[in-house]
């Protein structure tokens, strides 16, 4: 019985537990649809400033990768990708095929003005 308790709470604590939650602005990379059998939304954003890397006398730019689950925050990203947005995000410990390849999922957009594009974030729907 406690071992169950144990795997129980192990499971909710990887996969269901929010960790974090933040904003990041920047420019969208790229952003696409992609998975075999659960589709989901992948994408890059380009933020602004640079990183230092191990490798002496290189810099690279600081970039954040994402998931989105939702088609109408997708649909958001989607139009604004020709102007700077900010993104709020969620953090999970592990990933789940129909929720992306990434921990961060986002659940709503921002103009890079700081007018929201959608009144209320949407829910992350866990399964």
């Amino acid at each position: 019985m406690i071992a169950v308790l144990a795997l129980a709470a192990f499971i909710f604590i990887k996969f269901c537990f929010v960790y974090s939650e933040g904003v990041n602005e920047g420019d969208i990379n790229y952003f696409q649809k992609e998975g075999f059998i659960f589709k989901t939304y992948e994408g890059k954003m380009i933020q602004t400033g640079l990183k230092n890397t191990k490798v002496q006398g290189s810099i690279q730019s600081n970039e954040f990768k994402f998931s989105v689950v939702s088609e109408s925050v997708a649909k958001q990203i989607n139009e604004g990708t020709s102007a700077g947005v900010k993104l709020h995000w969620k953090r999970y410990l592990g990933t789940l095929p129909w929720r992306g390849n990434s921990q961060f999922i986002v659940d709503s957009v921002y103009s890079a003005s700081g007018e929201s594009h959608i009144v209320t974030p949407i829910p992350v729907v866990e399964q």
